[in-house]
């Protein structure tokens, strides 16, 4: 379990405070994609069955970087997971075996799509839903990370 580092800064959603504006999507997609177009996204935002809100984004638990065959994932000195397009080869199993569902592909893209939390959603959402944390590991996504 080497891939678990303490120290990092990954994206904090609260959930309860997202009024589905999606202006977090948008602004990702536009950062990374050029486009606006939300299926380019590296964060989802869905409503439950119950109405609640739910925002999916890479904790950056690191579970996903030992199923990369060609060493494509690591973590950069911020702790963040990252994609190395250049390694990748486009297999998507890191998509498969994420645990929170949170590494996503796309049809015209060679690569998986996930969060690198460089903070443009946060600057980006009108309700205050996301932040940038740079303490500790979370107790959740150390917990996932464990499991692997």
């Amino acid at each position: 379990m080497g891939y678990i580092q303490n120290d990092m800064k990954y994206l904090r959603a609260n959930e309860a405070m997202c009024r589905e504006v999606r202006a977090c999507e948008r602004i990702c997609a536009k950062t990374f994609h050029k486009t606006e177009d939300t299926s380019y996204s590296a964060i989802r935002v869905s409503q439950r069955s119950d109405g609640s809100m739910k925002i999916n984004v890479c904790n950056q638990c690191g579970a996903c970087i030992d199923i990369c065959q060609t060493l494509a994932l690591k973590r950069n000195k911020l702790g963040v997971v990252v994609v190395d397009k250049q390694r990748c080869i486009g297999c998507f199993q890191c998509v498969a075996f994420c645990p929170q569902e949170a590494i996503f592909q796309h049809p015209d893209l060679p690569y998986p799509i996930k969060c690198v939390a460089c903070g443009q959603c946060v600057k980006a959402c009108p309700q205050g839903a996301l932040k940038i944390d740079e303490t500790n590991l979370s107790a959740e996504a150390k917990e996932i990370a464990t499991l692997f």
